[in-house]
């Protein structure tokens, strides 16, 4: 067991307060569930949350969730010889209060740790931190106007380019001023957020913060009933990120801007579709940015057939850059996404620098289950540029560009069970092959990712 800053009183100090609220609530449950007539079977899950707010006025609320997964890699960094596994454990615990409609203080704390994983970092670990914590204005969802102050989560679509990455085990908030706008048109309903943000760093074994001067502003809107079965999302976000170096090699502030639109939509005979188009400008330095990323789904779900089959075919691209010494940074910059199996479930590729076909078939085999087994064939938008995982990081690269562009293809199965409304439990299992490009540039190992997830909403 460690020592040192582990038994700081900033580790002890959240854990005290949330714990013995947990333990007081879970008391309180026992006896109110002692005393209170118990529903028939299956027609309600127990929740200790649930039993602690019924004795709770209606203005205070408490809840909780508790997230373990299992996981593990064979052939990490390409090399046969490097694998691990180890088990992710996540408690959050939550406080509502809203006295009134039109104002709302909410706070959450969360526990991340890693077992078995050396070291214990993020974004495997972060013992006992602030995650949430802010003051809403007005009512979000159905007020006309509303704004959030505080430490909060920002999701934007499907989170391609925003999001709060929940698959990772400690996750992503921002220190975010929001303003949020609903309106209702004769013939289209809009929601606009507006907001000026800065990306919380977690950092183990100290309070997560900010970092001064890496600014994230923008304005999100989403477009309904403006066609049937349709919803249309323009934006712009602006990112401000100081310390950065440009193709000189010298430290400049990026200035970049992202402009785009996000489609999602029904069509007849059961098919839908989805397409996201984004273009991003500005500067690093001297350094110029021209960089574009593109999204296109086609699916069709046979509703009338057993197991409601939905197959679906893919093509993500995002530009690479061309030439590292010319002053025009063409890596498309994928922003701050939520990009667990978005382009493959091993998530070894990311939205920077790729070509990436994508199918699938979805089936429901009972009540409450689903299986999903994918197919990805990823090459390089451009070979002078780099492999980009999903986490920005480059991987591999051939400078002069003569290891070819096929980076290797996937293929996973996933199957997920909602057992009830408070417990889910997942597994996936997904296994990449090396093509041309990983095999030149690396030890050219096939990577294997397995997984079992129980999620329990307390």
């Amino acid at each position: 067991m460690r020592s040192g800053p582990r038994t700081s009183v900033r580790h002890l100090l959240p854990a005290i307060v949330l714990s013995g609220g947990l333990c007081g609530g879970i008391c309180i449950a026992q006896e109110v569930h002692a005393r209170t007539p118990q529903a028939a079977p299956g027609a309600s899950t127990y929740s200790p949350a649930g039993e602690v707010n019924r004795v709770l006025p209606p203005w205070l609320r408490f809840g909780g969730e508790y997230r373990a997964r299992f996981e593990g890699y064979s052939g990490g960094g390409f090399n046969p010889a490097n694998s691990d596994a180890y088990w992710l454990s996540r408690v959050r615990l939550n406080l509502t209060i809203r006295p009134v409609w039109w104002f709302r203080i909410f706070a959450e704390g969360q526990d991340a740790r890693a077992i078995a994983k050396q070291p214990g970092q993020p974004p495997y670990e972060n013992v006992w931190d602030i995650r949430q914590g802010y003051v809403d204005l007005g009512d979000s969802d159905k007020g006309m106007f509303a704004v959030r102050v505080g430490r909060q989560e920002i999701n934007f679509g499907d989170q391609r380019l925003v999001g709060s990455s929940n698959w990772t085990n400690t996750a992503r908030t921002f220190d975010a001023v929001r303003g949020i706008g609903n309106f209702v048109l004769p013939d289209a309903a809009i929601r606009l957020d507006i907001f000026a943000a800065s990306v919380v760093n977690v950092v183990n074994d100290t309070w997560d913060h900010h970092q001064q001067g890496n600014n994230f502003h923008g304005a999100h809107a989403e477009i309904t009933k403006l066609f049937p079965g349709a919803s249309i999302e323009p934006y712009v976000y602006w990112k401000l990120q100081p310390g950065l170096r440009n193709e000189a090699g010298l430290v400049s502030r990026l200035n970049e801007k992202a402009f785009g639109v996000r489609w999602v939509g029904s069509l007849p005979a059961g098919f839908d579709c989805q397409l996201e188009m984004v273009r991003e400008t500005g500067s690093l330095g001297s350094d110029k940015v021209h960089a574009w990323a593109g999204h296109w789904v086609l699916g069709r779900t046979a509703a009338s057939v057993r197991m409601k089959p939905r197959v679906w075919a893919e093509y993500n691209f995002a530009t690479g850059d061309a030439n590292a010494k010319d002053g025009t940074r063409g890596t498309f910059d994928q922003l701050y996404p939520t990009a667990h199996d978005k382009y493959g479930l091993t998530d070894q590729v990311g939205w920077k620098n790729v070509r990436d076909i994508r199918a699938g078939l979805e089936i429901k085999p009972a009540r409450n289950w689903t299986a999903v087994l994918e197919y990805n064939d990823w090459h390089l938008a451009n070979a002078f540029d780099a492999l980009y995982n999903t986490s920005s990081t480059a991987s591999a690269r051939s400078a002069t560009g003569t290891a070819g562009t096929h980076v290797g293809q996937e293929l996973a199965v996933t199957a997920s069970w909602t057992v009830s409304s408070s417990f889910q439990a997942a597994a996936g299992l997904g296994h990449l092959f090396p093509g041309s490009f990983l095999k030149k540039t690396t030890p050219g190992s096939g990577y294997t990712f397995p997984y079992v997830m129980f999620t329990y909403k307390f």
